[in-house]
């Protein structure tokens, strides 16, 4: 597309005659709605701009219905859904500041660089509210390791992240990884950004005050990155690797500097409106600026700064370039302005002004080369109610009993298996490359239920953590959702932190496939459901959709990102053992549930039948329960049951702590049942065996089932279920086994 607009440009009527607007992804329908809007046939400048600003990338076109759904309000939230990032207050008038997105389709043909530039552009999310970025997160999914392909995807993407966030010194501190073959040939690469901010220092993307000037800052304009939304929003297919020109490149040592000035420009207290310029480049931050002062902006396109010759109005508007920023302030403070960037060696350029009629106003070489109503660029779109049906897999999967499979024979030898599987294997080769600990204030490093930072100058501590099964959202939908959002609470909870909310990140395949809406529909239904039950509402997030590859679409993955408050530095929980002699306290029930286990994916090969069920006023009485334990002093680790089930919990917490266990189950399930299942709404604990009968009472209190059911201690995991040994491994062994699986898969 790019070598496209650098050729002659095809006219209006050329447009319309050859249907060249197809090639952004624009229908017969739209065009014709463009031409209304406009009063006549768009110019190729116009045609690129509505493409991307109409793409599913940036209007939500076939998901905005559902997302209407999520509660995105509470007694909490500053700012919700609309703006670069989601705002809730944590007290003292101080607030954090959260925001995850995706960059799957440029980290499919260029792994380095899409991931790279996709940290960046969430980390510009956030310093735009005005917030200090404290921590990065990710969500990652691939292929299975046996491919080179994968592989190599696996590393470049890894070393995109380390190499962008250290850099630019903010700390990724978690996140999770999964590997399974639907995500063959379309990784998923979700970066997630946390900051901090005080109450005053609040800034909006809005473009206001009639005749302010409207400054560029940030590295000049190049051709990488055309077209990234429109990318963004179609399918991957064979002709995707010649997209490598929609790759934007990234540099985060510029990203430093712009991030530390505008936030000084910020404090300042002069700034109108401040907007990165993500995807879409300059054609979004300028129309949306606009719209949400509903005013309009005319750019001057020959002050833009350039890093290539001959650039048109098509391709600069279009551009992704990284790093760069749109800012307005009152015409008074402009040279205060250019003096805090010249501090921080850079410059920042007037390209325009704010205007009222309501219109995106571009001017080339002293001519207009485009002139379009910005309500209709933004607020226009059209929206899609796309048709569903349920997958005949999900008719099949009511008829499958996943418990009903030989039991196990060897039950070590089974637990080794889930420890070297690469999905719950040690993810120390990923974070390891990332540094967690710049700025000196995180608390939980990557590797327990969730990270935690803390806030300077206080007691107080931030929890954060991305999840999702895709399996069980696969299965069912509804109920995969339902636990994507229980199980990012119960991790926070599990590190003594009170939930606060969610953002969100739906990867999706093509929602033209009435099943594959069908699966969005089911899952926003379920989220939503669960947040309103948790008190968790969603303040921000990420559409991907037409994730798919030559196998069919992706698991319907939605990740959930969510942060908690820990209200004193004293409630910092994590998952390892700690101290010899504590007793061990399984809270929740077991029932033989497999369905999406990882158990029924690496044993049995398959992923079938219904997930495990989940009630949310179970769950919510687990996590007070939970909560309110910490907080009263009562547990010395904690960890909720996940993947694997007690047998892989019981192994981390061992690793984690170097310590091992004696456990002795009593219960009516076969063996490998109560060892293997993945029943929600559980929690390991440890306590002092002293305050083991406090603990069960305060449970009991609360309607939660709670057991003794072992002991800390010695240098062996030693299980027995009924009075009959299941295994005795020693924890060298079984960390050695979980440690290795990924270093072990990379260099083979």
């Amino acid at each position: 597309m790019a070598q496209l607009a650098a050729a002659k440009e095809p006219t209006a009527e050329q447009i319309a005659e050859q249907k060249v607007y197809r090639q952004f992804g624009v229908t017969d329908e739209e065009y014709g709605k463009i031409c209304g809007f406009m009063g006549r046939q768009p110019n190729y400048v116009e045609i690129g701009v509505f493409s991307v600003m109409w793409s599913e990338h940036c209007a939500y076109k076939n998901s905005k219905p559902l997302l209407r759904r999520f509660p995105t309000s509470g007694s909490k939230v500053l700012m919700g859904p609309g703006e670069g990032a989601g705002i809730v207050d944590i007290g003292d008038n101080q607030a954090v500041v959260f925001k995850i997105e995706s960059h799957n389709h440029p980290s499919a043909v260029e792994p380095y660089q899409g991931a790279a530039t996709g940290v960046g552009g969430i980390i510009r999310d956030i310093f735009s509210m005005g917030a200090r970025p404290v921590a990065l997160l990710n969500s990652l999914r691939f292929g299975k390791l046996e491919s080179a392909r994968v592989k190599y995807l696996f590393e470049h993407v890894v070393s995109g992240i380390a190499g962008y966030g250290n850099c630019i010194g903010i700390p990724t501190v978690g996140g999770e990884v999964m590997f399974d073959e639907s995500y063959e040939g379309n990784p998923l690469v979700n970066a997630m950004c946390v900051g901090l901010i005080d109450h005053d220092q609040i800034q909006r993307g809005v473009a206001s005050g009639i005749g302010n000037p409207v400054f560029y800052v940030g590295p000049a304009t190049g051709r990488d990155g055309i077209h990234g939304a429109t990318f963004a929003s179609e399918e991957i297919t064979a002709e995707t690797e010649a997209k490598r020109s929609a790759v934007q490149v990234g540099d985060p040592f510029m990203e430093k500097l712009v991030m530390e000035a505008c936030l000084e420009l910020i404090a300042s207290g002069i700034v109108v409106g401040i907007q990165d310029m993500g995807a879409a480049g300059l054609t979004c931050s300028s129309s949306e600026m606009a719209s949400k002062a509903g005013n309009g902006m005319e750019l001057d396109l020959d002050k833009v700064p350039q890093r290539e010759q001959g650039m048109t109005a098509y391709e600069m508007m279009l551009s992704e370039s990284q790093e760069r920023m749109l800012f307005v302030v009152r015409p008074e403070h402009e040279d205060r302005a250019r003096a805090i960037f010249a501090r921080w060696g850079l410059e920042c350029h007037k390209v325009g002004r704010v205007t009222d009629d309501g219109r995106l106003r571009l001017i080339h070489h002293g001519a207009v080369v485009g002139d379009m109503p910005v309500r209709a660029l933004v607020d226009e779109c059209p929206v899609y109610y796309k048709s569903s049906s349920v997958p005949s897999y999900y008719e099949f999967g009511a008829t499958v009993d996943t418990a009903d499979f030989p039991e196990a024979e060897d039950l070590g030898a089974v637990l080794e298996g889930l420890l070297g599987s690469p999905s719950i294997a040690s993810k120390e080769w990923v974070y390891s490359q990332y540094d967690y600990m710049v700025r000196t204030s995180t608390y939980v490093r990557p590797g327990s239920d969730a990270a935690v930072v803390g806030v300077p100058g206080t007691r107080k501590a931030l929890a954060m953590t991305t999840d999702c099964n895709s399996r069980y959202v696969y299965l069912d939908p509804e109920v995969g959702g339902r636990i994507a959002v229980a199980e990012a609470a119960r991790n926070l909870v599990c590190s003594g932190a009170e939930p606060l909310a969610v953002t969100d990140n739906l990867n999706f395949g093509s929602p033209e496939k009435p099943e594959i809406f069908w699966q969005l529909e089911q899952a926003v239904d379920g989220m939503a459901e669960a947040c309103r039950f948790l008190n968790t509402p969603v303040i921000g997030g990420n559409v991907s959709l037409y994730n798919e590859n030559a196998r069919g679409a992706i698991y319907p993955t939605p990740v959930v990102g969510m942060v908690g408050l820990v209200h004193d530095l004293d409630h910092i929980t994590t998952q390892s053992f700690r101290t010899e002699g504590d007793a061990l306290v399984l809270l929740g029930e077991t029932k033989a549930e497999f369905g999406g286990s990882e158990y029924q994916a690496l044993f049995l090969g398959k992923t079938e039948g219904r997930p495990p069920a989940l009630d949310l006023a179970v769950e919510r009485r687990l996590q007070e329960t939970v909560l309110a334990a910490i907080r009263a002093g009562l547990v010395a680790s904690a960890h909720d049951l996940a993947e694997g089930g007690l047998a892989v919990a019981l192994a981390e917490c061992c690793i984690g702590g170097k310590l091992g266990a004696s456990v002795e189950l009593a219960t009516e399930l076969r063996a490998d049942h109560a060892l293997f299942s993945e029943s929600q709404s559980r929690v390991l604990l440890s306590v002092p065996a002293e305050r083991a009968a406090e603990l069960v009472r305060l449970a009991a209190e609360q309607g939660v089932p709670a057991a003794v059911i072992g002991t800390v201690g010695g240098s062996k995991l030693a299980v027995r279920v009924n009075g009959n040994a299941a295994f005795v491994r020693p924890v060298s062994e079984l960390n050695a086994i979980w440690k290795d699986a990924i270093p072990c898969r990379m260099n083979a």
